[in-house]
């Protein structure tokens, strides 16, 4: 398949994640320019790449670049800032690292990246808002909903399924055909070998509920971008 070549990248978020994502977009070979948004104050520059201003901005910007993504860790805010982007007419790709393995037969939705050294397996489906994060891996046929974020070190097993905006803490495991709930947290280096309600957090070897939380999390769609700002 021919790439088109792309003329640039705006990105949002400059922090840690930003940068990586920028680093491997770059890396692709499909984006030669990028810029970023954020919210922090006298913000000019980040390792070399311009900083245009803040995330409110981004309309103006709109014919500037060929794709627009949202590089914040924060699951639940980048997901509705990927739906905003999406509907004021901003192509939000995917970016795949080239030094990740990602199956042919796998999908990798809109908004969703899969840093180096991570594996995605046959028919594993990753939704739009995921992160996939350094050497990760999601196992053949995984569901993973939107706004997830497997972080560093933690895998899924064969036919789990992670729930929307759920987090995956560093060196987490997830046993085959689990089914995690939506905005659960797993902690750190946790093993899960029984299904996880909505949510909560678990932790430990075997992973049990630490803690419940209430269900703050609004329905994503068809949100404004001053709707969106007014819930930050």
């Amino acid at each position: 398949m021919v790439v088109r070549k792309m003329s640039g990248l705006l990105i949002l978020g400059a922090g840690g994640h930003g940068r990586t994502v920028a680093d491997a977009a770059l890396m692709t070979g499909i984006w030669d320019r990028i810029a970023f948004l954020d919210d922090k104050e006298d913000l000019e520059e980040v390792s070399g790449f311009p900083v245009l201003g803040q995330f409110n901005l981004f309309p103006r910007f709109l014919n500037d670049f060929d794709g627009a993504f949202v590089a914040i860790g924060n699951n639940d805010l980048r997901l509705k800032l990927i739906i905003v982007l999406q509907h004021a007419g901003f192509n939000v790709p995917s970016i795949i690292h080239p030094h990740s393995s990602v199956s042919k037969r796998s999908k990798i939705a809109a908004g969703s990246i899969v840093m180096a050294g991570a594996v995605v397996n046959t028919d594993a489906t990753i939704e739009r808002g995921c992160i996939i994060n350094t050497c990760s891996s999601v196992d053949h046929d995984c569901y993973v909903q939107e706004g997830v974020h497997i972080s560093p070190g933690s895998h899924v097993g064969g036919t789990a399924s992670i729930g929307r905006c759920s987090w995956l803490c560093m060196n987490s495991c997830i046993g085959n055909n689990r089914k995690v709930g939506k905005n659960v947290i797993v902690a750190a280096g946790s093993i899960v070998i029984k299904d996880v309600p909505d949510d909560v957090m678990v932790a430990g070897i075997p992973a049990i509920i630490k803690k419940r939380f209430g269900g703050d999390h609004i329905e994503h769609e068809n949100i404004s971008l001053s709707a969106l700002y007014e819930r930050i």
